[in-house]
């Protein structure tokens, strides 16, 4: 099949364009800057030459925005929102033009969309959207307004004879370097992996190969349309998940952080405490009951398997 990602440069379209690519598919990437064979330039807000990808295409499967790890300023907020919803707006109008579009247009989405909660999970028919939570910073609504944004942005093109998903991923572990399996684990070698704020928040995860797996599984079900979670089934509080990967690794202790600590640390990594302390409790209902079978249900066997990657052979 060809398969067209916008945006496939980062980490996660560097997972699936190596999968699928490795599966026999012809992957094209849209890029702003491209360097390697297979990727076509584009701006990510305006028709062109690139459209001619979409068209005869079997799959779309745009990724494309602003990355999340940079401090949550005004005028990065609006960039995040920008990108992400002037690109969905733009691959709705290629596919609309298209004399022969892609069957379907899986978009990337966001677990953000939901409320920070400890008390329930969040599924695509019972969760609880936030926006409107109490005690939290302002400026986390913001965010919830980008992932509704964003979702709103494909809801709205006019594509009849494309089926549409909006994938609301949670924070997907490779070993891959840069990612936030390699930040998590860095942290844990230096000792700090320790509870985050008391790190009572939930933190919902997908493995590399289940991410993958999950997005080959939504191409082939013709039936499956709008949001689905694509988060592992088990959630953990990030206390209980950061000791699992000290765990994994063999480092014995992790420095508890308090939330002033995470602030300042943050800062320096040029980051936002948002992708520490919000709690993200997800749940991939919809997969499930489509009869998806993670093969990394459970974090302590995904870690243990994302570590030995990291480390190679023997």
């Amino acid at each position: 099949m060809k398969i067209v990602i916008p945006g496939g440069t980062g980490q996660v379209g560097t997972i699936l364009n190596r999968a699928l690519t490795a599966a026999g598919h012809d992957v094209v990437v849209l890029t702003r800057r491209p360097a390697r064979d297979r990727e076509v330039r584009w701006d990510g807000e305006t028709l062109g030459p690139w459209a001619e990808e979409i068209d005869g295409g079997d799959i779309v499967i745009n990724l494309a925005g602003r990355s999340v790890n940079c401090r949550y300023t005004p005028s990065n907020l609006r960039a995040m929102m920008d990108s992400r919803v002037h690109s969905a707006r733009v691959v709705g109008e290629a596919i609309a033009a298209a004399v022969r579009p892609p069957r379907v247009w899986l978009q990337m989405s966001t677990a953000t969309v939901y409320a920070h909660r400890f008390d329930a999970p969040n599924d695509e028919a019972t969760g609880v959207l936030g926006g409107t939570e109490s005690g939290v910073p302002g400026y986390w609504a913001y965010s919830v307004e980008i992932a509704k944004a964003w979702e709103r942005a494909q809801e709205q093109a006019e594509t009849p004879h494309t089926r549409k998903v909006a994938m609301r991923a949670a924070m997907v572990m490779s070993p891959d370097r840069g990612g936030v399996f390699d930040v998590l684990l860095r942290l844990t070698r230096l000792g700090l992996g320790g509870p985050v704020a008391g790190g009572a928040q939930y933190v919902s995860w997908i493995h590399d190969r289940d991410f993958v797996r999950a997005v080959e599984f939504l191409a082939d079900r013709d039936d499956l349309a709008g949001p689905v979670n694509l988060a592992a089934p088990v959630p953990l509080p990030q206390r209980t998940f950061m000791r699992v990967l000290r765990t994994a690794w063999g480092v014995p202790v992790g420095l508890p952080t308090t939330k002033w600590m995470a602030e300042l640390g943050a800062f320096a990594l040029r980051s936002d405490t948002e992708l520490l302390l919000k709690s993200r409790r997800v749940v991939p209902s919809r997969l499930l009951e489509a009869g998806f079978a993670f093969d990394h249900a459970q974090w302590p066997e995904a870690a243990d398997d994302l570590v030995r990657r990291v480390r190679g052979p023997a």
